[in-house]
């Protein structure tokens, strides 16, 4: 069972695209068309295979323009569909879920891609004991909405923001001077719930980015000779995050290094659209 989004967090997200595609005038052919105390049962189905995500953005969809609907969900979201299966049911006036009709999908199809890529990920890594992560390659505004989806998919999140965990990267050591040294100060500075991560592309720096005692070390690029000679002299003294390189034919191999983390930036920058439809019943 995976814990749902509070509408508080979607139904900004849901507001603005439903003013984006409804405009200066709303739903003009509906208007014309369709009698204003019509109503319309409808049925959202998958058309391909796939994880289901954003169920939650569907309904609210539907409920901002017509508050008094009636939307039934059939599965949940991280299930597996496959073609034809019925996602939710929806009982509503007419214009109100025509002109609900495309954001929902659009919410609903983006979000079961992201869920679909992370279990093929996941399931890629079965038994290894590594994890799938996240980055923050998101799209602009549907972060919360998308690394929800990653956890529909069986994957992990890493941070959300700049604000809730320390990462030092390349330009940050540029900036300060040496790995080491930047781990020194961040880990002064951090809070005791704060972790710290810092980024590393040579074996090299291995040393270095362990002496102050990282929580986590980041090797960026690295083949899969050097991640497990990584894992070999690290010997438990922090996790070990593997990033770059990341494909569904690479991240076996990459993860039977024994890395404890892959970061994979394709789960949210990548993802195809889950062909989704909605269909009257």
């Amino acid at each position: 069972m995976i814990a749902p989004l509070p509408d508080l967090l979607i139904a900004e997200t849901v507001r603005a695209a439903l003013a984006e595609d409804l405009g200066r005038a709303g739903d003009i052919t509906s208007l014309a068309c369709v009698p204003a105390e019509a109503r319309l049962r409808a049925v959202f189905a998958a058309r391909q295979a796939g994880v289901v995500a954003g169920l939650a953005c569907a309904r609210l969809a539907v409920l901002t323009l017509d508050p008094g609907a009636d939307f039934k969900a059939v599965v949940e979201d991280g299930d597996r569909v496959g073609p034809g299966d019925k996602l939710a049911w929806v009982d509503a006036n007419a214009r109100a879920l025509l002109g609900a009709e495309r954001v929902a999908l659009n919410l609903l199809g983006r979000l079961s891609g992201v869920a679909t890529l992370t279990r093929a990920y996941v399931d890629a890594i079965d038994g290894t004991g590594a994890s799938i992560v996240d980055t923050r390659k998101t799209t602009p505004g549907l972060r919360a909405l998308e690394k929800f989806a990653v956890r529909c998919g069986g994957g992990v999140n890493h941070r959300f923001g700049l604000d809730d965990a320390i990462l030092i990267k390349d330009n940050h050591i540029a900036a300060c001077g040496s790995v080491s040294e930047a781990v020194r100060r961040a880990k002064a500075a951090a809070g005791h719930l704060t972790r710290v991560e810092v980024e590393i592309d040579r074996l090299d720096q291995l040393e270095d980015a362990l002496r102050h005692g990282p929580d986590v070390v980041m090797l960026d690029n690295f083949n899969p000779d050097d991640l497990a000679t990584a894992v070999r002299l690290t010997a438990g003294r922090a996790r070990l995050e593997a990033s770059g390189g990341v494909s569904l034919q690479t991240v076996r191999t990459i993860a039977e290094s024994g890395v404890d983390v892959i970061s994979v930036g394709a789960l949210t920058h990548s993802a195809s659209v889950l062909d989704i439809g909605l269909d009257a019943a």
